[in-house]
């Protein structure tokens, strides 16, 4: 009994520094990161690129999604993110237009969806 309670403590915390050292907050500007859609997009990170893979479900809907760190930019970087988050704290949306790429919902629209985003603080 107390065997298997420390090798569950054990994997449990293998787990945990797996999860821990995998984390966005180790990454650098521009650093991508390839997740299912049900999770959350994390604070200085936007929405890439979208499409559909069946190693996060399968259907129709667009279920997986590249994110892109923008903490660390110098002011005056402009990059593209999909409209489906909203721009971290200290950038500006500068022009939205459509983008096959950021086709995050299953009902098709060519209304803009993709926007430039420029550090401004």
């Amino acid at each position: 009994m107390i065997r298997t309670r420390y090798a569950a403590a054990l994997a449990t915390m293998a787990v945990t520094a797996l999860a821990i050292s995998a984390s966005p907050a180790s990454a650098a500007p521009g650093d991508t990161l390839t997740m299912c859609s049900s999770t959350l997009t994390p604070d200085g990170w936007v929405d890439a690129q979208w499409w559909n893979s069946g190693g996060c479900g399968s259907g129709f809907t667009p279920n997986t999604k590249q994110i892109k760190d923008l903490r660390g930019y110098p002011v005056g970087t402009e990059v593209a993110a999909c409209a489906s988050t909203w721009p971290p704290a200290g950038w500006t949306i500068t022009n939205t237009y459509y983008s096959s790429g950021c086709r995050y919902s299953a009902v098709p629209s060519f209304n803009p969806n993709t926007w430039t985003l420029k550090r401004t603080s």
